[in-house]
């Protein structure tokens, strides 16, 4: 018996356990790296968009968010009405993003040593339409 989910469980432990060590040093953490990456791509969201796209539910949002904002990463502010919260990213998390995207790739090239290319690809398209099944 095959446990596909359990194994994709502790790939993604194995995988932010790896990211923190080279991610934290440089101030930043698994979960903030996900809407750091988010945001350097969309210029800026919503909240309930951020929290749709990782998959959390609002108050974690909310607490990393908050978090994010003192360290001088993000800025929040209201939308369309006050309880819309839109966010982008500060100048200061712009300057950083490279290093932080570095570190990331490093994670990502390690995790892929001594796995072909179409591997590689047959992977991403199985885990796509497991993604696709779930939702």
């Amino acid at each position: 018996m095959i446990l596909y989910g359990n194994n994709v469980n502790q790939l993604a432990r194995s995988f932010t356990k790896k990211l923190n060590e080279k991610i934290s040093p440089l101030g930043l953490y698994s979960s903030q790296w996900g809407i750091v990456l988010y945001l350097h791509k969309k210029g800026q969201c919503t909240q309930i968009e951020l929290c749709k796209y990782l998959g959390v539910e609002a108050p974690t949002i909310t607490r990393t968010l908050a978090r994010m904002e003192e360290m001088g990463l993000v800025i929040r502010t209201e939308g369309k009405d006050k309880r819309e919260k839109n966010i982008k990213l500060t100048e200061k998390a712009n300057e950083e993003f490279p290093k932080w995207y570095e570190a990331a790739i490093g994670v990502e090239l390690e995790s892929i040593s001594n796995i072909s290319e179409e591997e590689v690809e047959i992977f991403n398209k199985v885990v796509e339409k497991m993604m696709m099944n779930l939702n």
